[in-house]
């Protein structure tokens, strides 16, 4: 009896782990998806230059924002000179014709960016839509292959757990009777009697 609960308690547990994986499976789908299509990027937040709003470890979701809809006080996310996206509120914007020329600053810098980013009008510009908080940190930790491989493999045996049927289950299908026809013969004689 005590050992039947136990089994019954972690085969919950399991079931309710595989849940929040699958969970978690297909919102990271979703984001590998959208971001292969060009419709959002998610973006670790690396330093503390946009504190308070944005901290350290936070993760953002931005979706593309055309340059000539930029306003000064938006926060966008532009790759530096070393092609590592930065994410800086907009402090000076000038527009020409065909392009549009930004300065940034980071919220808890003293100094706007040493950096101007000259666009098309048309280019896109990531501007985050979604701060999830401390996201950012368990992001950068599931993408290491020394704990993302053995996450993958405990998910496959929570999902084959999930589909052995319990002994529970099995000794109730032995218990009940099948039904069986009677032979056509035996009928006639108990209608007959």
């Amino acid at each position: 009896m005590k050992r039947s609960r136990s089994t019954a308690a972690a085969r919950a547990a399991g079931s309710a782990m595989l849940w929040v994986l699958a969970v978690i499976g297909l919102v990271s789908g979703a984001l590998w998806v959208g971001n292969a299509a060009g419709l959002v990027q998610p973006l670790i937040v690396v330093s503390g230059s946009m504190a308070p709003e944005i901290d350290t470890g936070d993760l953002l979701v931005a979706t593309p924002t055309p340059a000539r809809d930029l306003r000064v006080g938006d926060v966008a996310s532009l790759p530096n000179e070393g092609g590592v996206f930065v994410t800086h509120r907009i402090v000076e914007l000038e527009r020409s014709r065909d392009t549009v020329t930004l300065r940034l600053q980071g919220d808890a810098n003293a100094h706007p960016d040493a950096q101007q980013h000259l666009l098309g009008a048309d280019d896109p510009v990531w501007t985050p839509v979604l701060t999830i908080p401390g996201a950012g940190y368990v992001a950068e930790t599931l993408m290491r292959p020394e704990v993302g491989v053995p996450l993958l493999a405990g998910l496959l045996a929570l999902a084959a757990l999930a589909m052995i049927p319990s002994r529970r289950q099995g000794r109730e299908d032995e218990a009940r009777p099948e039904e069986i026809a009677p032979e056509p013969d035996k009928e006639k004689e108990l209608v007959s009697a």
